[in-house]
């Protein structure tokens, strides 16, 4: 799930920043040091939204710089377990796929794809389930469910399942909703 949520943190400036633009330095060393990575409580950082206000500055000895205690917009992402996302494949292998969901590669394992078997065929890098002969491959625009969610210092692993009605290749749940279409015409028609 995406979410804001503004903080307050002190940033140094460099003395050689100091005769510019106070409020677009601190963002711009805000975004050095939050965007793209990843916090324990507020998941992965995807962007700064705005510096909302500058407290004054202080000075330390010995160091040329100033430092300013400032408050700020962030938006994050965490997954959470039950969570629907879409996504794309981004990559085959022999245990599953990778589908990036916004700032992260999650993995659907080959026994979360389908309720059939799916097999890796590395010549064309590609999962092809043995009963339904459906393909998953990269570029795969898929529907999925959180079912794993594991926070680390440096990275968020997070686990898919495609098992459900609904979920799976984009392509997949449109057959399925005309095969449900189709079963509910012709059972009017038979009463």
């Amino acid at each position: 799930m995406y979410y804001s949520v503004n903080i307050r943190d002190t940033l140094r400036v460099p003395p050689d920043r100091f005769d510019e633009d106070l409020s677009k330095v601190l963002a711009e060393i805000a975004r050095e040091s939050f965007e793209g990575k990843i916090d324990p409580d507020l998941g992965f950082i995807v962007a700064i939204t705005g510096i909302d206000k500058i407290y004054q500055g202080k000075l330390i000895s010995g160091d040329g710089g100033a430092y300013y205690e400032t408050d700020f917009g962030l938006l994050c992402y965490i997954p959470e377990i039950g969570e629907v996302v879409s996504g794309e494949v981004v990559e085959c292998v022999d245990f599953g796929a990778f589908v990036r969901i916004g700032t992260i590669d999650a993995l659907c394992h080959v026994s979360q794809i389908a309720d059939d078997y799916f097999r890796y065929i590395p010549k064309n890098a590609l999962l092809r389930g043995d009963k339904s002969k459906r393909d998953l491959l990269v570029n795969t625009r898929v529907r999925a469910r959180v079912i794993a969610v594991s926070i680390g210092k440096s990275a968020i692993r997070v686990g898919l399942s495609m098992r459900q009605d609904s979920l799976g290749a984009i392509e997949w749940v449109e057959e399925w909703k005309k095969e449900l279409k189709n079963k509910g015409s012709s059972s009017k028609g038979a009463s």
